[in-house]
């Protein structure tokens, strides 16, 4: 039975571990959902973007105060997270304070005083986030696609890191006063634990301290397998997601919209007076589908696209800046990459349950984001500039917008008048080309 704490640790780990891969593995299966798509050129300037943008936080900090706050929680959280490390070595191995042992002495009391300071920092962000998002009125952090359940994840990722950060001090004060009583040998700094929690475990008894010390100590580990497994119900899936996002992201510039490859073969073919329109006919195969023009659910857009839904933050800087949703539109670009992504886990659940795609008779057009939405977008870009791990809606909206009008010739009629109106008179303007100059004759 000596060994039954290191045990149960063991098995605690390896759960959580393969419970947080089997998640990661699942979400790779329905971004593999998507059709293919080539982004490995560019790879130095992918790798400078990954780094500045997702590893340097560099768009987060365009609103100031949100931002700041935001990078103190990243880099703390992921700081203090090396400490997992020595958790798991004095888990496994039943040793206490590992790491003082490799970095001596006065490094590791660096070390942990850096850690508290961190520590403190995040628990002030989170609570000011908490007050910021339920309390102080921001528009974006209140707007109707978040009732419900995202509210509620983003309070819940608040309370589980306040928690973490006070199962922290907890457990570096009652440390420090079993240090202090000679019961543990003395390793580490913690300027606020020590100062602050540590006088008031003076009453407590050795045996008392120890299973404090002890309680804490397990809460930490508990709770990060916990959180860890908790980001694939999460908008926080961002953590990890947010770096192969920037590094796959679109380096065009924004203005520039893809072209489809058939529609530009045919228009060649069109403009070739030598081309045989029937050359191309696939009489080989007479049963062959021809290609889908845009995107009338998941499986018609590309996996950067589905990868861009899974990466969403849901932070809603891409909404506060759409101008068709400042003037009252329907369209929220937030919303189109929350739907996107509810439609990826409602397809997902069905391939779990049927073990194959077993149709639903339901899409992501209509079902889940509707024709009022996309048409409302002015293509602007003003959503792809703001987003801080840069996602891009349009796109998604640009290939919802090309099946509606290529496959179901479902444009609104305004669109198909100014269509009618270049094909005959080679102007959006309705009347005929020799009247084109009249307005200068005044």
């Amino acid at each position: 039975m000596e060994y039954i704490d290191n045990i149960i640790f063991f098995i605690a780990l390896v759960v959580g571990f393969g419970l947080f891969f089997r998640s990661l593995k699942e979400i790779y299966r329905n971004i593999q959902l998507g059709r293919p798509i080539d982004r490995n050129d560019r790879k130095t300037e992918r790798w400078e973007t990954m780094g500045r943008v997702a590893l340097g936080q560099s768009k987060m900090t365009k609103r100031p105060i949100a931002g700041i706050l935001h990078v103190i929680v990243y880099v703390g959280f992921v700081i203090i997270n090396i400490e997992l490390l020595e958790i798991i070595v004095d888990g496994v191995f039943g040793t206490h304070r590992f790491l003082a042992t490799v970095m001596g002495g006065p490094l590791y009391g660096v070390f942990t005083a850096i850690l508290e300071i961190l520590a403190l920092l995040v628990i002030i962000a989170v609570v000011i986030f908490f007050i910021r998002r339920n309390f102080y009125g921001i528009r974006r952090l209140n707007m109707k696609e978040l009732f419900g359940w995202p509210k509620n994840d983003a309070n819940w990722i608040l309370v589980i890191e306040f928690a973490l950060m006070i199962a922290f001090f907890t457990m570096n004060a009652s440390d420090w006063a079993l240090q202090e009583r000679s019961v543990f040998a003395a390793h580490g700094n913690f300027p606020i634990s020590a100062n602050l929690l540590s006088p008031l475990f003076g009453g407590l008894s050795d045996g008392a301290l120890i299973g404090l010390e002890r309680g804490a100590w397990w809460f930490h580990f508990i709770g990060i397998l916990f959180f860890m497994n908790y980001l694939y119900y999460s908008k926080h899936l961002h953590i990890i997601l947010a770096f192969p996002n920037t590094w796959y992201a679109k380096l065009q510039p924004k203005g520039e919209l893809n072209n489809l490859a058939s529609v530009t073969k045919e228009i060649k073919l069109m403009m070739d007076p030598n081309a045989d329109p029937y050359a191309a006919a696939p009489e080989a195969d007479p049963n062959a589908v021809p290609e889908k023009f845009g995107a009338s659910d998941i499986f018609d857009l590309n996996q950067v696209q589905l990868l861009n839904a899974y990466s969403c933050t849901e932070c809603g800087r891409c909404t506060a800046v759409c101008p068709a949703n400042i003037t009252g539109k329907k369209l929220s670009p937030r919303k189109i990459m929350m739907d996107t992504r509810d439609r990826i886990e409602e397809v997902g659940r069905n391939i779990n349950k049927n073990g194959k795609f077993v149709d639903d008779d339901k899409m992501l057009l209509d079902d889940h984001i509707q024709r009022e939405e996309i048409w409302a977008c002015t293509t602007c870009n003003a959503c792809v500039e703001a987003c801080p791990v840069l996602i891009d809606p349009l796109s998604i909206i640009m290939e919802l917008r090309r099946f509606l009008v290529m496959e179901q010739s479902a444009a609104p009629q305004e669109l198909n008048q100014m269509m009618t109106n270049v094909e005959n008179n080679a102007a959006p303007w309705q009347y005929n080309q020799a009247d084109r100059l009249k307005w200068a004759n005044e």
